[in-house]
C-alpha cells in the first residue's frame, strides 16, 4: 500500500453481507442446512462466528479438515442452493445506499471487498440503490485469498488507486482482515457481533450500523479533512 494517493482522503474498503445488506442471517441458516444436508449437523451460534470468513475457509473452521477434506465442496453447493432461495427477503440495511452516496461525495474512493462469488455479490448489490458510486469490487471470483488474509483488503485498495485506507465490516474477519493489511476497521454491528468482540479483534471503532455512522460521519474517522 506505498502507491501516491489520488485523493487526500482514505479509500473506504466496505464489507458487503452485514455492511450493506441485512444477509448473515440468511448465511446461518443455509450454512446450517448445507452440513445437516451431508448428516453434519452445527450448531447456529458456531456458523454465525464464521459469518464473513471465506467459504474456503469456513468448512474446515466450522466442521473440520476432515469435513472439509470429504465434503467441502458439496456444503459450499448446498450453502449457495438454499442461500439463493432467500434472495427475495433480503433487503439493504437501512442508511447503507446514503451512507455510500455520502462518502462517495466526501472524496473517498468508495470500494468492496466480499468473500462471496462474484454473482452473489452482483446480486445483493442491486439492493443498494448508490451501488454506483462504488468505485471497485473484490470477490472470491478473482482468485484472491480471502478474508481474514489481507489480500482482498489490499487488492481493494490498489484498485482503487493506492494510498491510505479505512475498512467498514461487520465481523471479526473484516478487523482480522484490515489488521493484517495495515489498515484501520470500523466495526458495525449489523452483522450481529456485539461491539466487544469487533474490538478485541481489531476494531478502533464500532457503531450500530450504517444509519449511525452515516449520522456521525463528522465525529468519526471517515469525517472531511
Amino acid at each position: 500500500m506505498t502507491d501516491a494517493p489520488t485523493s487526500s482522503n482514505p479509500v473506504v474498503v466496505l464489507d458487503l453481507d452485514g455492511t450493506l445488506v441485512d444477509s448473515v442471517y440468511h448465511h446461518v441458516v443455509a450454512w446450517q442446512c448445507a452440513f445437516r444436508d451431508v448428516g453434519l449437523p452445527v450448531p447456529a451460534l458456531r456458523v454465525h462466528e464464521a459469518i464473513g470468513m471465506g467459504g474456503d475457509r469456513l468448512v474446515a473452521h466450522v466442521a473440520g479438515a476432515s469435513a472439509e477434506a470429504a465434503v467441502g465442496d458439496d456444503v459450499r453447493d448446498l450453502h449457495d442452493k438454499h442461500f439463493r432461495a432467500t434472495l427475495r427477503s433480503i433487503t439493504a440495511l437501512d442508511g447503507a445506499s446514503d451512507m455510500v452516496a455520502s462518502l462517495a461525495d466526501r472524496g473517498h474512493r468508495v470500494a468492496l471487498a466480499s468473500s462471496a462469488e462474484a454473482g452473489l455479490v452482483d446480486e445483493l448489490l442491486d439492493l443498494v440503490d448508490e451501488r454506483s458510486r462504488i468505485a471497485t469490487v473484490v470477490t472470491a471470483s478473482d482468485g484472491v485469498a480471502s478474508k481474514p488474509g489481507p489480500e482482498m483488503v489490499e487488492e481493494a485498495v490498489a484498485r482503487a488507486g493506492g494510498g491510505t485506507a479505512v475498512v467498514v465490516g461487520d465481523a471479526v474477519w473484516d478487523a482480522l482482515s484490515a489488521e493484517a493489511a495495515g489498515v484501520p476497521c470500523i466495526g458495525l454491528r449489523s452483522g450481529g457481533v456485539g461491539a466487544e468482540r469487533l474490538l478485541s479483534a481489531g476494531a478502533s471503532w464500532v457503531y450500530d450500523d450504517p444509519r449511525d455512522l452515516l449520522e456521525r460521519l463528522d465525529q468519526s474517522p471517515l469525517r472531511a479533512h
